[in-house]
């Protein structure tokens, strides 16, 4: 899902009160849909934004909303990039004569 290790995960969850899993007696934790969400953010934030982390803390106090719509805006460009992808791919296949599309 994210290309992220665990110990940053780890670390993510101490440096933002956001992502809060729960654990059993084990200590293992369970990530509900909310916590997923939260980590999605926070990647984008950091990862694809290029934030610090107080950075990334800020803009979520701040607006919030904002960010998850840009978020959201940001995944759907990404999606729609990789079909236009497999599109060029296709039609690159097509002119060198290894596809034919009838």
């Amino acid at each position: 899902m994210f290309d992220l290790k665990e110990s940053a995960l780890r670390f993510w969850e101490k440096e933002f009160e956001e992502i809060a899993p729960q654990k059993n007696d084990k200590g293992t934790r369970f990530y509900l849909q909310e916590d997923i969400e939260q980590v999605r953010l926070i990647y984008y934030l950091l990862k694809k934004r290029g934030m610090t982390i107080p950075g990334a803390r800020q803009k979520l106090k701040d607006n919030k909303a904002e960010t998850i719509n840009q978020e959201e805006i940001y995944h759907r460009l990404e999606k729609v990039k990789s079909e236009l992808n497999l599109y060029i791919s296709a039609l690159e296949d097509y002119e060198k004569g290894i596809v034919d599309f009838k």
